[in-house]
């Protein structure tokens, strides 16, 4: 070899040095990493193997993505086919991911059932790493991370539709937090660095999560370095975020001007909305958490983590958020179980060594047995509502007939979820639906969302009509399902009394009609298929 070469192999050598240095794994993390991204693999193959469309809403994100690819991946002004014009104000960075896998000859259907699996996987590294770092403790981080894996409430945000965008979001998120809690505990430059670009891919990505890590940094400045110092290293990096996220931040502004971002703030829960949850309609699911944060606190004292767990409980109205860091909470909690049982010296016929690896076998075992426990009985319940398909053949066919046999500029008043999907998967506009309209005001995304709602579970033509006039609404078309579909989620059944309705209404004709569907037009409007 020539010295030359010997040089290039040595650098190489001394890079892989330094990532190993770097990388927070080791040989011993490889069983217990393993077992803690288990439980994801096997969740998401349930979801996988149970949901041949999938589950939840995808169509906005679907339609904003195969905008960018079609603006040649500039950014679009505004996202057509909903009831109104969609500011471009969405956080773009999985947006872009999205319009990559479109162009790369994916299809919108399989990105949104596939992709959110790798983010639900990833994400368990991040959870894993803090349990482990947490606590000090390898089984710690193994459970954390299988609580978060089978836990329903946080499994449907991301392992559906919405999980091309929330799923990675919960990924960086999760991976902010992780760098933060060492950002508060003394680690070096390396820890801010991270931490910075951690929290800007978050806030790249989606606005709650974004304020979910932002909540996670105060608790731990004021439960771990209550400084000058921590202050200080707290701002460097939210500022470094800032600094990556101002162009997006800058073009935003320059387009929309800043109160888009407080429109869109006060929908979907705001700030305190799990506060005001609790307060209107308290349930077993809000109250888990505080369990959760009075397991830690009795356990090891750990208030740290029991105000993080209250403190998500408070502030979020979306449950994953509290039962992510519960999830942390009931780590805690085992681990000083685990302390006692071990200083107590039982089983006696054991050593020291042999009765703490016993106890960390015991936590990871029960974590999973009761993860997959509320999992199984989530997803097996006859009303399970953790992830349903708001598409099925039938309002797929639809859509593709109205791409085929309608006007372009015709609009649709969807009945049912499936309207999410419909512009994405037709080319046509609906008249009446929520999305994206949160980016123009709140109060225009409540008339919206209560239109939708009343018309969507409508028995009669001149209920779905007055429905329609309050958001001023006049569809050429309204598109009805048969027997069963879902309305934010729930399940409704028609019994053939709409349809009847328009059958004999004046002013709408029978335009197309299967098993499933039947879509009536506006008289004097489009033609028939």
């Amino acid at each position: 070899m020539t010295a030359s070469g010997t040089r290039e192999s040595d650098r190489s050598l001394a890079f892989v040095g330094r990532l190993r240095r770097a990388a927070p794994l080791d040989r011993r993390d490889t069983r217990w990493l393993g077992l803690a991204v288990l439980p994801g693999v096997v969740a998401v193959a349930v979801y996988l193997a149970t949901n041949p469309y999938p589950a939840y809403g995808g169509g906005l994100y679907a339609q904003i993505a195969a905008e960018i690819a079609a603006n040649g991946y500039a950014p679009p002004a505004t996202v057509p086919g909903y009831a109104l014009p969609v500011p471009f104000a969405y956080p773009p960075l999985q947006f872009y991911v999205f319009a990559l896998a479109l162009d790369l000859g994916l299809g919108p259907l399989a990105v949104t059932r596939l992709l959110p699996a790798v983010a639900v996987v990833a994400g368990l590294v991040p959870a894993y790493l803090l349990g482990r770092d947490y606590t000090g403790w390898r089984a710690a981080g193994t459970a954390t991370a299988a609580l978060i894996a089978l836990n329903p409430q946080v499994l449907e945000w991301h392992v559906s539709a919405g999980g091309v965008v929330r799923g990675f979001a919960f990924l960086y998120a999760l991976t902010a937090v992780y760098t933060g809690y060492h950002v508060f505990t003394g680690d070096g430059r390396r820890a801010l660095f991270a931490g910075a670009v951690a929290v800007a891919l978050t806030g790249l990505t989606h606005p709650t999560y974004a304020l979910f890590v932002v909540a996670s940094y105060l608790v731990f400045w004021a439960g771990l370095d209550r400084s000058l110092r921590g202050i200080a290293r707290g701002l460097a990096v939210g500022l470094g975020a800032l600094a990556l996220a101002s162009p997006w931040l800058a073009w935003v502004v320059a387009t929309h001007g800043p109160g888009v971002f407080t429109a869109a703030a006060g929908t979907h829960g705001g700030i305190g909305g799990g506060l005001a949850q609790l307060v209107e309609s308290p349930s077993v699911y809000r109250l888990a958490p505080f369990a959760a944060a009075a397991a830690a606190l009795a356990a090891r004292r750990d208030a740290v983590v029991a105000g993080w767990t209250v403190a998500a409980t408070l502030i979020f109205f979306q449950l994953r958020f509290p039962y992510a860091v519960g999830a942390l909470a009931v780590a805690v909690a085992g681990l000083g179980v685990a302390e006692r049982v071990t200083a107590g010296g039982w089983p006696p016929a054991l050593s020291s060594s042999q009765r703490r690896a016993g106890a960390a076998a015991a936590l990871v075992v029960l974590a999973s047995a009761v993860g997959g426990a509320y999992l199984a009985a989530e997803t097996t319940s006859t009303t399970d509502g953790t992830t349903p398909s708001f598409l099925d053949d039938e309002s797929v066919a639809a859509a593709e007939w109205a791409a085929a046999e309608t006007p372009e500029d015709a609009r649709f008043l969807v009945l049912g979820d499936a309207a999410e999907w419909f512009p994405a998967l037709s080319g046509r506009s609906i008249a009446v639906g929520p999305w994206g309209v949160e980016w123009a005001s709140a109060g225009a995304y409540d008339r919206q969302l209560a239109a939708f709602e009343d018309a969507s579970t409508c028995n009669s033509a001149a209920c779905v009509e007055s429905a329609a006039a309050t958001v001023d609404a006049d569809p050429d078309y309204v598109l009805v399902p048969k027997g069963r579909y879902t309305v934010r989620g729930e399940t409704v059944v028609q019994f053939g009394t709409l349809e009847r309705s328009f059958a004999v209404a004046d002013g709408w004709t029978r335009a197309h009609e299967t098993d499933g569907v039947v879509v009536y037009r506006a008289a004097g409007r489009g033609a028939d298929g």
